[in-house]
Parts: C-alpha cells; structure tokens; sequence
C-alpha cells in the first residue's frame, strides 16, 4: 500500500499537528514496513514528494512555505491531491482539517478538534468561515475521520453530521523525554535562567481566549494565602502582545487580582527545557476550557506530575484517575483541590503513581498502529 501523507506542518514542529504529523512519519515505516510512505512538501509554486519509508530524514531548508492563504488553499485543494494521485497512492492522509474536496484517490482526514465552529471567539471574519465551510464540507467526503478523543468524536458526529462509523478515535501522545530519567536533574540549572523558585505550581499553554487564564489566576486569590509563598504559580508560554477578548496577557490579570506577589510569568521556554520544567513542580495547573486532545497535562503526567484543571471536553479522558478535575469557571473549588494535592503528602504520591501508569496508556506507536488499522480499513472496503 502506498500511503501519502500531507506535509504542511511539517516544518513547525511547536505545533500540535507539527508533532503529530512528524511522529506518524516517524513511527510508521517502523509498526507497519509492508507499506510505502511518502510525504509532500509545500514549495512557492510547486510541491516536492519525499519518500519516507525507510528513513524519515526532513530537510527542513527545502520547505518555501507559500504566504498567501489563497496559495495555502490551492496546496492544499489542487496540489496535495494531484501529487497523491501522480505517485500512484492508494491512499491520501490529510493530518489536520483541511482535506480536499475532491480526490480521486481516498482520504483520511484528521481533525483535531471543531475549535473554528464550536467556539464563537475563533470564527473570525468571513473569509475564516468561508475556509471552515469549505473544510467542513470536505471532510464529509472522507473515507474516514481521524480524530485525538471520544470528546472530538462525538463534536464531529453531531456538527459535521458524519456517520459514527467513519469516525475513529486515536490518541496521541506525549514525547518520550518526558518520562522522568532515572537520575535526578540539576534543578539548579534550570532555576537561574528562569528564575524558578525552588516549589512551585506549573501552567505551560496559550493564552487564547480558551485557556480560560483569568480562572487560572483567580485560583490564587484563593489559594495564595495557603500556599502562595510555598508554591507560587509558574506560568510559562510565549506572551501574547496585546489583552483583549481574545488574548488575556497574565500579566494585567494578576496586577487585577492582586495576585502577582505569588505568580512568577517565565514566557516562552526552550523546548530542551522543558521536561525539567514540567518534572520540578508540585503540580500542574490546567483550566482549559475546550481541548481536542490536550498535550500538556499529558506532558505532565509523563513527568510524574498531578494534574489539577477542569472536567471540560477531552481532558478527563487524558488525566484519567491522574488528577482532580473540577467545572473550569469554579476557581475556588479548584484552590481546594490544588491545596490538598501539593500539602497532603499522600494524596500527592498516589496521584504522581497514577499519573505515570496514566501517561503509559498513550504512545506514538500505538498511535501509529492504530493509524495503519484505519488505512487498512479504508482499503479493504474500497
């Protein structure tokens, strides 16, 4: 089987579907050798296809990213699947929303999450809802839809109106580097640069509207007088430049709440840092209000760490048993759970046990595997 796999994200690997689309290059010539793999690359006015099989080897220097959003719609829309077709694939595998709406080769879309149709702040002007449209309909042409959890699931079932049965579950999964190692890290060195304090609480994510960061703060009006001085909140991220409806800069919100003598806001960390980052704090504090998947509590759970945050949309299938999961409006339920996680010594070892056995539950290889299932699938009834 010939397997060809859009490659748009390819060179932006900070994103999810950079991560995601790089670790099914990766992990599938290894579950799966009995198929040919190939992936196409964007350039200004063409498209290159580089063989994957036996070696995924991506040159990053080769992609000339097309700046236009009409040159993005043609790639994806005419070339992708032109390209598929001239390679004699069996099979075209789009890693993110934005299938194409005819193909004479059959597709499996991804769709992470319906983030532009379910969530009013994301719609944008019309040209935005113009694409969401286009994609929407797409994908309803799909052999199959791909899809990170049963919460996205279950979105795509009731508001692209596509049959249960072309919708598949596949988690995703954390990187392998943030298992804790054997050997404890230098906590020093991570601590200068960042200007760590030596226990704190964690939040590493966006700040789009979403993330919900004015609850994320408001928890410290609760629990600063507790646990304030002892595990002040880290919250590290790449700032956004202005504070609106859409973007909610930490910074303003914790002046607002009389909070920042117990908030230290770190921006953006190297992705090298990272795992240290997330293995040194007593918890991890996550109120997302709306997640497809949702890496970074499973990032944290990888490291060992308890997870407090909220019951919305794909996370409690993520966290499991793992953390203490609340409404994500209620700020002062989820102070009482952080407080009792990072001072009640027990109840904190049994979760950071639990975190670990729930971070095992997900791998890239069996992403993998069960990707090669779905393509099989798609073969077998075409």
């Amino acid at each position: 089987m010939h397997i060809v796999i859009s490659g748009w994200f390819l060179d932006q690997p900070q994103t999810g579907s950079g991560q995601y689309t790089r670790q099914l290059l990766k992990h599938l010539p290894q579950i799966a050798p009995q198929h040919e793999y190939a992936t196409i690359i964007p350039k200004r006015n063409s498209f290159e296809i580089i063989d994957v099989t036996s070696n995924f080897q991506l040159p990053i220097s080769n992609f000339q990213r097309p700046t236009s959003n009409l040159r993005k719609i043609l790639f994806e829309q005419s070339i992708v699947p032109r390209a598929a077709a001239a390679y004699q694939a069996d099979l075209l595998h789009v890693p993110y929303w934005a299938p194409p709406l005819r193909s004479s080769v059959p597709i499996v879309v991804t769709i992470h999450d319906l983030i532009p149709l379910l969530l009013p702040q994301y719609r944008g002007g019309p040209l935005v809802r113009m694409y969401t449209g286009l994609v929407s309909a797409a994908a309803r042409g799909a052999a199959l839809i791909l899809t990170d959890s049963d919460a996205s699931r279950r979105d795509i079932v009731q508001h692209l109106h596509v049959p249960e049965a072309r919708v598949r579950t596949v988690y995703l999964a954390a990187d392998p580097r943030f298992t804790p190692p054997v050997e404890a890290l230098d906590a020093t060195a991570l601590r200068k640069p960042y200007d760590l304090p030596e226990e704190y609480v964690l939040y590493l994510g966006g700040f789009d509207a979403r993330k919900n960061i004015e609850t994320l703060l408001q928890v410290y009006t609760w629990a600063q007088d507790t646990i304030g001085t002892d595990y002040p909140l880290v919250i590290a991220g790449p700032l956004p430049d202005r504070h609106d409806g859409f973007f909610h800069d930490p910074r303003v919100i914790a002046k607002q709440l009389e909070v920042d003598d117990v908030v230290r806001i770190i921006g953006a960390v190297a992705e090298e840092d990272k795992a240290a980052l997330y293995q040194q704090a007593r918890a991890f504090l996550y109120p997302s209000m709306y997640e497809g998947f949702g890496l970074p509590p499973l990032e944290a759970l990888a490291c060992g760490v308890p997870v407090i945050g909220s019951n919305a949309a794909s996370i409690p299938e993520i966290v499991g048993d793992a953390g203490i999961l609340v409404d994500p409006k209620d700020a002062r339920a989820m102070a009482g759970a952080l407080i009792a996680v990072v001072t009640e010594a027990q109840l904190h070892a049994t979760l950071s046990e639990r975190a670990i056995a729930q971070a095992a539950r997900f791998s890239w290889e069996k992403c993998a595997r069960e990707t090669v299932a779905a393509y099989e699938s798609v073969l077998r009834a075409a």
